[in-house]
Order: C-alpha cells, then structure tokens, then sequence
C-alpha cells in the first residue's frame, strides 16, 4: 500500500513537473508570450528577466508625451515596444504593444512576417479603416490591428483616405507593415 502511494505521489509530481511551459511567444488576446494585460510597469524586470528593458525618458527640450519602453532580447535584437495605459505612472498596465520579432505568433501562426491572405483564412477582420498612407485591419477577437502599406494597394486607393476600403481590395500577397496589440 505505501509503495502503491509513493508511486503515485512520484506519478503526480511528474505530471504537474512536466506540464507544458508557456511559449514565450505566444500571441492571445490576453496575454503576448509571459506578458498579461494585468502586468504593470514595475512588474516587466520580473517578466524580462532574461531580456534588456530600455525606458525611454524625456530629457529637457526633448519632452515626449509618452514613455515607450523598449524590449531587446539577449542577442540585442528588438523584440516588443510596450506603451503603458498612463505615461509615466510606473503603476500603469500597458496599453500598446507593437510586434517587432517574427518569432512571436498567434496560436493560428499569424506575426509580422504574414500577409493579408494568413490574416482572411485564419481571422474575422472586425473593420478596416483607411489612413492617409496604410491600410488598418482591426482584429478584435485578439486585441489586435495590424496595418498594410498602401504602396501595396491598388493604385486607386493609394491616395484616397475618403473610400472605404474592402478585403477583396487588398492583395492576398500584402505583407504586413505594423503588428499592434491594444490592451487599454
């Protein structure tokens, strides 16, 4: 009887050991690999820990009106520029993300290295709004938009920001310029 406990105990520790880690590079709604919606300012050393945080500060005549913290990864290579909720409240949650590294990926594969065809086959576009040089697709299912150049555009929706703009009007083959998350 105690063999058959301790087996089980050793069993049960196994599983709960090897239970599946979080991809560090996972995109949902709620979450951008270890990076939650509920995570504040103070906390990214603690999120980061093996990455470089870079703060970016007002300085004097060079006064901005947000604070834009800047993730790099080991390698030096820029991986997330976060902007939290409240500028310069280090209580703040963060309000905009924008994807820089292709190795983060939504569950379904989507990240910066995507075109507008990987964005129709595997998501619901909520709205597409038309901006005086992109095209934005709004993605709401994931907090998410991500913006298409319009140089990749027909030619008659180049220089118009009055038209609506359809998914049937965007090539399959446009690639993504800008890859957002908005939290706030």
């Amino acid at each position: 009887m105690r063999q058959s406990l301790l087996i089980l105990a050793i069993t049960s520790t196994l599983f709960i050991a090897c239970e599946k880690e979080q991809d560090p590079f996972l995109i949902s709604a709620n979450s951008i690999g270890l990076l939650t919606r509920d995570v504040k300012i103070t906390q990214l050393d603690s999120v980061f820990a093996e990455d470089s945080i870079v703060k970016q500060v007002s300085d004097g005549e060079f006064y901005r009106k947000s604070n834009e913290i800047e993730i790099y990864d080991r390698s030096g290579k820029k991986l997330l520029l976060l902007e939290p909720v409240q500028a310069f409240d280090s209580t703040s949650t963060i309000g905009f993300i924008q994807v820089l590294d292709p190795r983060f990926k939504t569950a379904k594969g989507l990240g910066t290295e995507s075109t507008f065809k990987d964005i129709v086959e595997n998501y619901n576009i909520s709205r597409i709004e038309n901006t005086l040089s992109a095209a934005v697709i709004f993605i709401d299912d994931l907090n998410m938009y991500v913006t298409i150049d319009k140089k990749n555009l027909p030619v008659e929706l180049r220089y118009d920001t009055q038209s609506r703009i359809q998914a049937s009007q965007i090539p399959d083959n446009a690639p993504i310029k800008y890859f957002m998350i908005a939290w706030d």
